[in-house]
């Protein structure tokens, strides 16, 4: 037989182990989300950070630079530079979609072309 306290540490420990299940859980589905955030620009010819890394020069700014292959989502984490995104080739394409200086987030836009400029 349970007494009042029994039944109510028994109701604790599931809603504990059901948080934890959940938590579990949500875990495992940002693994498969976006690459840990790091210093630096990176851009990915897939969605949410997956494909194929283009790793961008911070320091090199104003210079335009072709992607091989277009890129489909961006990370940046700096607080000195950010991105000018082109939909062409040598920036050509107007307007160009611009990052912060902190940004992770998939483009509204295939992008063949970046410049690096202040934020």
């Amino acid at each position: 037989m349970f007494t009042p306290n029994a039944r109510l540490r028994s109701a604790a420990a599931a809603a504990t182990m059901a948080a934890a299940l959940i938590g579990l859980g949500a875990g495992a589905a940002n693994a498969a989300g976006w690459p840990p955030l790091q210093e630096g620009a990176y851009l990915y010819s897939g969605t949410t950070g997956t494909g194929t890394v283009t790793t961008v020069d911070l320091d090199d700014f104003g210079t335009c630079h072709t992607l091989s292959k277009a890129a489909l989502s961006v990370q940046i984490a700096s607080g000195s530079a950010s991105l000018e995104l082109y939909p062409g080739a040598g920036c050509a394409g107007a307007p160009p979609w611009r990052s912060g200086s902190l940004t992770q987030t998939d483009l509204p836009r295939a992008t063949l072309s970046y410049r690096v400029v202040t934020p």
